[in-house]
């Protein structure tokens, strides 16, 4: 395999250094800029009138027509919400022409009634979502800006096919067309994002504040030049660049929010600014604060016996900073470095009450958990691109770095015996009555404190290279494109957790009790003193009698370390007609990946008066390798109709968790009327999992009527081989013995189809109206126990849609909007379907301009006070109910 990756490097080195020669043929250089010439234009459509060639702005207004021979032509620039433009050129020799255009101003004279640009940002994406030749959604800075969005993952759910998971209320994860998170790929500036939490593939986007965004690129459908590990799609995180803007600029937000459940006020502060330097050397920075004090109210079931009270009073604090150099000596030449640092504290304070139903036997256990846990995302690129005569080399250096750090958790657990307590556990807050006695912390015994230093941390080192080459043939524009990519990822999980299970004697938990908690849902009993329990550990720890097996067991069974490198090498190619653009092309994709772990057993054994715990290393290395094409047309009707088909090949690597070498066993050998029965239990990983492999098919058809706005209806079907379960594999052959096995599988097929609909507009009076809607079907199939069962995938919710309706004039900017998500499968727990309920969230933001430098605005979150709910089998059936209350901002910004 190694001789592969070589030699296929050497092709391309070796294709490129053949064909690099001195042309004689000219070039046209060029920057686009808005018609107040304060920021430049990415995503407009650049022709030469005279031959098959066009090209699209960057994101710093740039564009490049190469190899031209001497003659008149004439660039004509369209881009949607400004009239067409046609600027007439010459080209002689091989001169370089340079040549910068202004937009003019918009169609009917939208600028008119709307001041200080904010459709400017609406207008980019959708002209960018336009030229593109993949399907893709964008969200702006300026967009974002104009919803009450606090991270990344928020910022994303307005856009047509994409939904959140929610995170205490705030959004955390992002699903495209409602498909899992695990099986989307996330890069910030290029590089691949790794993931903070130690068992998932998925990134925590919460962890990215949104005000060091610069845009977020969602592509639906891949090419052959990006990372294939993107079943669901791939989002692409950019962060701000002194070059996107004209000059110098500069902005300061000052916001503060109050959480109703809780009652806290809570302060934000972010700043950033660019400046560009003789047009050679540029620099943009960006920091962010935020701290949110809120909380939630949560009620739990499982099912059967068990309803679980919870109390949580939640701490969030977000640091984020971002510095960025450009450096462009010349057109030809750009370097750059991107950097970008977030941290994300989470300091969670949780009381809990069990109540377990079992008539005179019934039994309540009060605790608590107490931790604070910090993300961090830490990414540095650094790149360049040449034009080299006709051909352009670009190449990236990239390193990133996430960890959760989890230093001091503490839990402390007290159980009440023989309780008079009861409930029909109906309902989605199912009531339970309990008598004095019950709430009573005096009547309890303290049964264990837990403490635990666990850290997980993932990191990712990448190198790639990439040529293009461009050719007109017989009125034909032909570009080549090849290159190569290599990835190094580490992901390890270190737990380290200590079970006190004796030597309580003497502790009164009353010294413990403290009022009853504001709990919304019920009666909750006495609250537990955060800062009693935390002091009486430190003094007493040494005394605590320490429960040395299952200490063992559970750190021992959690730590792991999975190591994965990734060649790549690809070839595509693009083909432009008049109206008909293909691209197409093949990827190749090999993976290395070992995981090493432990196979820790705990064995309890009566006859031989046996307690141990056996520790056996496990370590396990895995190749595998795919060829996947990729194929994307793009038919333009007409100026106002485009059509797009695509058909790509993906896969998605199993979540690190399910791939991981560890065993967690317990055997426990116990005396039953005169016989020894021993009954053996087991949790593992499945290191031999096969990564899910996916044939993704679109079809799309898109009306833009020519003014900011557009129009979209589109099918998708998706064929996913090897998707992943939790299954009870105890009939295996290899775990005869075992009563129960719980270990990760592959199923064996599941399909995804689904129609996704958009509608975007800004009517000339100022009012918008976006919305969009994406309704899918899932069919999964899979072995449980030996036998052939159907279902749907889980994570997969068949509806979600997005409704905004704003106002715009020129001093007033108004939006309302909705978030739904229906139901979806969540997972299937014992004989048990868990269900997470349908989810709509209604939010609203407004600003008021001082001026054109200044506003203020209003935003008010969640204002329907939403709860979110899960389910078992049928709606009236708990498995868990919390609510977050609704959040209100107001803040001040000051943009230069």
């Amino acid at each position: 395999m190694k001789m592969i990756k070589t030699t296929l490097a050497l092709a391309c080195l070796a294709a490129f250094t053949s064909q690099s020669v001195l042309a004689d043929d000219g070039s046209i250089q060029g920057s686009l800029l808005n018609n107040s010439q304060t920021s430049f234009v990415e995503g407009a459509e650049i022709k030469i009138k005279e031959l098959a060639q066009s090209t699209v702005s960057r994101r710093d207004g740039s564009f490049r027509f190469a190899n031209l021979a001497d003659g008149d032509y004439t660039l004509v620039v369209k881009y949607l919400g400004v009239p067409t433009t046609e600027v007439p050129i010459s080209v002689k020799g091989s001169q370089v022409v340079q040549q910068k255009i202004t937009l003019p101003k918009a169609d009917k004279e939208l600028d008119q009634v709307i001041v200080y640009g904010l459709r400017e940002g609406q207008a980019s994406a959708i002209n960018q979502q336009r030229v593109a030749d993949t399907l893709k959604s964008i969200v702006s800075a300026d967009a974002i800006g104009q919803f009450p969005d606090h991270n990344a993952a928020e910022a994303l759910q307005r856009l047509p096919g994409l939904s959140i998971e929610r995170d205490q209320g705030e959004g955390r994860f992002v699903g495209i067309r409602g498909i899992d998170p695990n099986l989307n790929n996330v890069t910030i500036n290029g590089v691949n994002v790794p993931s903070p939490e130690s068992g998932v593939r998925s990134v925590a986007l919460d962890v990215i504040p949104s005000e060091l965004i610069q845009s977020l690129e969602v592509s639906k459908s891949v090419t052959s030049d990006m990372d294939a590990d993107a079943i669901g799609g791939s989002i692409e995180v950019k962060s701000l660049s002194a070059f996107d803007r004209q000059g110098t600029s500069a902005s300061v937000n000052v916001q503060a929010s109050q959480n109703q459940l809780r009652s806290e006020t809570s302060p934000k502060i972010s700043a950033s600014g660019t400046h560009v330097f003789n047009e050679v050397l540029g620099v943009a920075g960006a920091v962010s604060y935020a701290k949110r004090d809120f909380g939630s109210d949560n009620i739990e079931a499982n099912g059967d016996d068990e309803i679980e009270q919870r109390y949580y009073s939640i701490s969030r604090e977000r640091i984020g900073a971002a510095v960025n150099v450009d450096y462009r000596p010349d057109f030809n030449n750009q370097y750059y470095l991107r950097t970008l640092y977030s941290s994300f504290a989470d300091d969670e304070y949780r009381m809990a009450n069990t109540f377990t139903f079992d008539g005179e036997d019934s039994e309540i256990e009060r605790g608590s958990k107490d931790r604070e846990e910090t993300q961090t995302i830490f990414s540095v690129t650094a790149g360049a691109e040449h034009q080299l005569n006709d051909w352009l080399l670009e190449y990236q250096l990239g390193y990133s770095k996430a960890d959760e750090d989890e230093p001091d958790a503490l839990y402390y657990t007290f159980v009440g015996d023989e309780m008079a307590i009861d409930s029909d556990m109906q309902g989605q807050i199912p009531q339970i009555t309990q008598d004095a006695a019950a709430m009573d912390l005096s009547n309890y015994e303290l049964d264990e404190v837990s403490f635990e230093r666990n850290l997980a941390e993932d990191t990712e080192t990448m190198a790639k290279i990439d040529f293009t080459r461009l050719w007109d043939i017989q009125g034909k524009s032909v570009e080549l494109k090849f290159g190569a990519k290599y990835r190094a990822r580490e992901k390890s999980a270190t737990a380290n957790i200590f079970i006190y299970d004796g030597d309580f004697d003497g502790i009164d938990p009353a010294m413990f009790a403290t009022a009853q908690p504001d709990w919304g849902l019920g009666d909750f009993g006495p609250g537990l003193d955060r800062a009693a329990m935390r002091s009486h550990f430190a003094d007493n720890r040494s005394s605590l009698e320490l429960a040395e097996l299952d200490s063992e067991l559970e750190s021992n069974g959690a730590s792991f370390v999975n190591n994965e490198d990734i060649f790549a090498a690809y070839v595509m190619g693009r083909m432009e007609w008049e109206k008909l653009t293909l691209v197409a092309g093949l990827r190749f994709e090999d993976t290395d990946f070992s995981t090493s772990g432990m196979r820790v057993e705990l064995i309890e054994d009566e006859q031989l008066d046996l307690e141990d715990v056996v520790n056996t290393a496990w370590q396990v290395e895995k190749s595998y390798d795919h060829i996947l094409p990729s194929v994307n047309v793009r038919y333009e009707f007409n100026d106002k109709l485009i059509g797009r088909g695509a058909f790509t090949q993906t896969i998605s690597r199993p979540k690190f968790e399910d791939s991981a070498a560890f065993q967690i066993i317990e055997s426990k050998t116990e005396e039953d009327d005169g016989v020894f029965v021993t009954e053996r239990e087991a949790e593992v990983g499945n290191p031999e999992l096969e990564p899910f492999e996916s044939d993704n098919f679109d079809l799309t058809l898109e009306y833009y009527p020519g003014s900011i706005g557009v129009l979209s209806a589109g099918y998708f079907y998706k064929n996913i081989d090897n998707f992943v379960i939790i299954a009870d594999v105890a009939d295996l052959p290899q775990w005869d013995g075992f009563d129960e096995v719980m270990q990760p599988i592959n199923g064996e097929s599941a399909s995804v189809s689904g129609v996704e609909l958009s509608w975007v507009k800004a009517f000339d009076n100022g009012l918008l109206l976006s919305t969009n809607g994406t309704f899918s079907s899932s069919d999964a199939v899979t072995m449980f126990d030996g036998e052939r069962y159907e279902t749907s995938l889980p994570n997969q919710s068949d509806k979600i849609g997005n409704v905004t309706i704003g106002y715009e004039s020129n001093l007033l900017s108004l939006r309302l909007t909705m978030t739904y998500k229906s139901e979806n499968l969540e997972e299937i727990d014992g004989e048990l379907i868990r269900m997470e309920d349908a989810h709509q969230q209604v939010d609203f933001t407004s600003k008021y301009f001082i001026n054109q430098d200044m506003h203020v605005y209003f935003n008010a979150i969640n204002i329907t006070d939403e709860a979110f709910y899960n389910y078992f089998d049928q709606r009236n059936n708990n498995a868990q109910y919390e609510k977050y209350g609704r959040t209100f901002e107001i803040g001040f910004n000051w943009m230069l």
